[in-house]
């Protein structure tokens, strides 16, 4: 049987190609069949029987034949009415397909359902605390991804404009309260207690550091008589020796009144960073003076080149992430996103609102996108798509309007004949 051919820019698969030549060799097949069993009907009444089956499966054939034809194209390139239907309804396929899309896929109900079902927080931490070798790839092409992005990037504006967001955002922010909140929240809890350790033992290796400069001071402010004497060394090592105790003592006794001074200061300090408007006016004319500074804009500069140094290196090299101290933080976040379901019902229901936010942000420009898309592809274009997605099956059709119709011919053949 002719059958017209495919006017589409799109390639024909090759299953399509196969199945085509399967379903057309069956129905030559019946017509050949068809013909021997004419021209020897008359030798055995069981030849009708074999006739009337190939009879049959040339018209379920063909009719099927038809019918598939008509879908995509006009059956032997005539313009019989209602044939073409794909190419001639292009655009209202389109919409009606955005708009399935649109009320079965893109409302936030069905979005909100879906995204029910998912657990992306226990997905993520699998991923990160075991990923498969088939992820290998995944990385690699995100990474590459990232590396692009980065060096694509002007280094100079984008570290510019980071400095400049995070400038402004520390101009915005008071933080003289903050850090009075903090102070008193640590001396709360007895943490501000390393940190007069800490000051203590600067001392100490200040004061060792510095004893030459004591004892030129006391050699200085000394009499003649006191220098020709010697007195004046006695009384600097007295000195030296009086602090170095005194440091030693605020060391080793944690309730020294010197330490409980200290604490006394600290505590009002907290209090005036909250409270006095001067103390917290000294502490923002401070912070904007030091934020001024272009010695602190070389070194925010320096810090953003090796953060973005840092960055296209694992970005070249995804797999070095998992190695060391950064793999190991890698793996024990996996493990505590699957082991911490109050965490993971967190980020999952995050990311379902952020899904369904999208969906009834984006979810009319989606469906515009798909039925644009599909009604700015010429109607070869569209019949060629579709009917290689479809059309490997539209020819099991055939072959079984074929069979069928045989079979059905043998049923009325031996109804008519034993009646």
């Amino acid at each position: 049987m002719p059958r017209a051919p495919l006017s589409s820019s799109e390639p024909v698969s090759l299953g399509l190609r196969q199945m085509r030549l399967v379903a057309t060799g069956l129905l030559v097949a019946m017509a050949a069949l068809f013909l021997l069993a004419r021209a020897f009907d008359h030798l055995h009444p069981a030849i009708g029987y074999v006739r009337a089956f190939a009879e049959a499966a040339m018209v379920g054939g063909l009719a099927d034949w038809f019918a598939v034809t008509a879908l995509f194209r006009h059956p032997l390139h005539l313009p019989i009415p209602h044939t073409a239907i794909i190419p001639r309804n292009k655009d209202r396929i389109a919409s009606t397909l955005a708009q399935f899309l649109r009320d079965n896929f893109l409302t936030p109900k069905v979005v909100a359902r879906r995204m029910q079902q998912l657990d992306l927080a226990g997905a993520a931490g699998r991923w990160l605390a075991s990923p498969g070798p088939g992820h290998g790839r995944l990385r690699a092409g995100l990474g590459r991804l990232a590396a692009d992005i980065l060096e694509a990037l002007d280094q100079d504006r984008l570290g510019g404009m980071v400095k400049q967001t995070i400038a402004g955002r520390l101009r915005a922010l008071e933080i003289a309260p903050l850090i009075g909140r903090a102070l008193e929240a640590a001396m709360q809890e007895d943490r501000h207690r390393p940190l007069l350790d800490g000051i203590v033992r600067w001392a100490a290796k200040v004061l060792d550091a510095n004893e030459h400069l004591i004892r030129q001071m006391v050699h200085e402010r000394s009499g003649s008589v006191m220098r020709w004497t010697g007195l004046d060394e006695t009384l600097a090592n007295k000195i030296i020796e009086g602090l170095a105790k005194l440091i030693v003592d605020m060391a080793e006794d944690s309730s020294h009144p010197l330490r409980a001074k200290a604490e006394e200061g600290i505590a009002h300090l907290a209090q005036d960073l909250q409270h006095d408007p001067a103390r917290r006016a000294q502490v923002e004319a401070f912070k904007n003076e030091l934020l001024d500074n272009p010695a602190l804009a070389a070194w925010w500069m320096g810090i953003w080149e090796t953060g973005r140094a840092a960055l296209l290196r694992a970005a070249r090299d995804p797999d070095t992430l998992r190695t060391g101290a950064f793999g190991d933080a890698l793996r024990q976040l996996g493990q505590t996103l699957q082991n911490d379901r109050k965490l993971a019902n967190t980020i999952n229901r995050f990311a379902r609102r952020s899904a369904v936010g999208a969906a009834t942000d984006y979810g009319d420009g989606i469906v515009r996108l798909v039925s644009d898309t599909i009604k700015g592809w010429d109607a070869q274009t569209i019949t060629g798509r579709l009917e290689n997605a479809v059309g490997r099956d539209l020819q099991y059709i055939r072959i079984n309007g074929t069979v069928v119709g045989g079979l059905v011919g043998v049923a009325i053949h031996a109804v008519d004949t034993l009646l």
